[in-house]
């Protein structure tokens, strides 16, 4: 790669932004051609300015950082993402990866570290700090459930048996048994009471 490094930094707080901006501002081959406040405008900015390098909050308004990797991937699938996050629960980390993000660590990182963090994700290495794997790991995330799969979801989370979802979706007894280990499977749950549980736990519907 010619020249710096050209950063996008989004997040939300500005506190954050000023800081990793101004950290990245010391280092002579790393820069910081723009900043977003949120996913929406992270997705105009690429657009416009093409950076190598955008580091992607999750948690933002308007759009958050998950829906934002998803769009800048599709579109420009040559720009490095890189997740910078406190976010507590694995999916969301998890489904940013599988969208196309080269990497992800935590805010708390070392910010010795950090610069030679963003080389690496431009040089098309993967980045995940030890922290993450290990919730992705001890945590994985549940793979992407249709509409329909989400509402038969939460018939099953009310209590219907697979012929009241027949009756319900106008589909066959059968059909609604197939959807049903369809969507056990997906969400890794051995029978009806664990993917309720898991439903709720990881917040898969709105109840």
């Amino acid at each position: 790669m010619s020249g710096p490094i050209r950063i996008l930094v989004v997040d939300d707080h500005a506190i954050t932004r000023f800081g990793i901006i101004s950290l990245l501002e010391t280092e002579p081959d790393l820069a910081v051609i723009g900043q977003a406040e949120d996913g929406e405008a992270a997705i105009a900015i690429t657009n416009q300015l093409r950076p190598d390098v955008v580091i992607m909050d999750l948690m933002m308004p308007k759009i958050d950082g998950l829906e934002a990797t998803k769009r800048i991937m599709r579109a420009h699938p040559e720009t490095k993402i890189l997740i910078l996050t406190t976010f507590g629960e694995a999916d969301s980390i998890g489904h940013a990866l599988d969208a196309g993000a080269s990497g992800a660590v935590m805010k708390n990182t070392d910010t010795s570290d950090f610069p030679a963090i963003i080389r690496d994700i431009a040089a098309g290495k993967r980045i995940i700090s030890p922290e993450i794997s290990k919730m992705l790991s001890d945590n994985p995330p549940v793979p992407h459930l249709t509409e329909r799969q989400k509402a038969i979801l939460l018939s099953v989370t009310r209590g219907l048996s697979n012929k009241d979802i027949a009756a319900q979706f106008d589909i066959s007894p059968d059909c609604a048994k197939d959807h049903v280990n369809t969507i056990l499977a997906k969400v890794g749950a051995a029978n009806r009471a664990e993917a309720v549980a898991i439903a709720l736990r990881k917040h898969l519907l709105k109840i």
